[in-house]
């Protein structure tokens, strides 16, 4: 879990900000958390930012990278949404599960926001319309609403007005009062028949700060996550790749140098999937993903993730293809770490990997561990180590074996990284 005012787990020095702000019931117990949009330790909403930046860059730099549920700590969270064309793509982006999307009082077009809102909340999506103002504009979404929020007024009757009025009206939304600064106003709304309570008096927002990967980044992370799973989505890769012209240039450019004396110009990427069938596409997709992520970083360090997939590819093959295919995974994943600059555990949970792999990659067990371990010895060139190792997984496999594994693998690294940065 992120711990307020500091980096948790990240080494990366592209430091994202963003806060969180209790939301208490009535017994002052933690009902929910709004995260807020920061961008630097100055805990405020930052001058000069429209209300669609914060909300685009809330979205693709903490939201969807550490995830809902860590940065609200397992709470219900609240989130501002005011750009339309995010509401639209909302399922893509975030799961209902106990989230609750603000609809800012700045919101324009109503008609059409009553419609993709009545949408959303039939597949989940549960909303609180924030800073009511009793404006009649806002009567078609308010029935769709499970939340209404209201700031403190002066004088504090008119606050405690309007909390009567919509207990009357609409007695199953409940109803949020922001902007509480004192005990004297605790008292008059919750008296008033406020459901839930937010305010400098209960507590100042929190700063939660994490690393971030570049919002190129973003798309070829993603598109590794989609690789990693059992079954591959052609259409789901495309349409990653699709998003990053660098990206897609890559693909075509591997698919025709795999196509080579053939003269197989690929001119698409679902063309190029046909052409090289599921197995390739994938292995191709996690070598060019790989490269992209490591466009910063020294080639050694890529090509080092290149040589150590296909070493495990090769040593786990006799075990079937599946392994092998995981072999290649886990030798890929081993080295992004140091190419995100995040801890592999972090990784390792944004991929969702299953228990096996996971605990290969973070503390070498089965034998997907044991090969990753052997894999490492082999590079550091600490052969009676990989002897050891090597007895321990597979003791009717003799050492000679090993030796012509590394160089087909330094063969391969170095054939595949001369396509992707040619």
């Amino acid at each position: 879990m992120l711990m307020s005012g500091t980096v948790t787990k990240v080494k990366n020095t592209a430091v994202q900000y963003i806060a969180r702000q209790a939301i208490l019931d009535v017994e002052r117990k933690i009902h929910a958390y709004e995260l807020l949009y920061r961008d630097s330790n100055n805990n405020a909403f930052p001058m000069g930012v429209s209300d669609g930046q914060a909300t685009g860059r809330m979205f693709f730099n903490s939201l969807m990278f550490v995830g809902v549920e860590r940065l609200a700590a397992g709470q219900r969270a609240f989130i501002n949404l005011s750009d339309e064309s995010l509401l639209q793509e909302l399922p893509n982006l975030l799961k209902p599960d106990n989230l609750v999307v603000e609809i800012v009082e700045r919101s324009k077009n109503i008609p059409e926001l009553v419609k993709m809102v009545a949408a959303l909340c039939k597949r989940g999506y549960r909303f609180a319309l924030d800073d009511y103002d009793g404006n009649p504009k806002w009567q078609p979404l308010i029935e769709l609403m499970s939340y209404i929020k209201l700031e403190i007024e002066t004088p504090i009757i008119k606050t405690t007005m309007m909390i009567k009025k919509l207990k009357r009206s609409y007695p199953d939304i409940k109803i949020i009062v922001e902007r509480i600064e004192t005990q004297e106003h605790y008292e008059f709304v919750k008296n008033a028949g406020a459901d839930y309570f937010q305010g400098f008096y209960f507590a100042r927002p929190e700063m939660l700060n994490h690393g971030n990967i570049e919002p190129s980044k973003l798309i070829v992370f993603d598109l590794l996550r989609c690789t990693a799973k059992q079954d591959l989505c052609f259409r789901e890769v495309q349409e990653r790749v699709s998003k990053d012209l660098s990206l897609t240039a890559r693909v075509l450019k591997l698919a025709n140098s795999k196509a080579g004396s053939q003269k197989i110009e690929m001119k698409s990427i679902s063309q190029a999937v046909v052409y090289l069938g599921e197995d390739a596409i994938r292995q191709f997709v996690r070598v060019l993903a790989l490269s992209e992520l490591g466009v910063d970083k020294p080639a050694e360090l890529t090509k080092m993730g290149l040589v150590r997939a296909k070493f495990m590819q090769l040593f786990l093959r006799p075990g079937g293809e599946e392994m092998a295919e995981q072999g290649y995974l886990i030798g890929l994943m081993s080295v992004l770490d140091a190419v995100l600059e995040v801890e592999l555990s972090i990784i390792v949970a944004e991929f969702s990997l299953d228990s096996s792999l996971s605990s290969a990659l973070l503390s070498y067990q089965g034998l997907l561990g044991g090969a990753l371990q052997l894999t490492l010895a082999i590079e550091k060139n600490d052969w009676q180590e990989a002897e050891m190792i090597l007895q321990a997984i597979r003791p009717a496999t003799k050492t000679k074996y090993l030796y012509d594994l590394a160089m087909e693998s330094r063969e391969y690294g170095d054939d595949v990284f001369s396509v992707v940065k040619s």
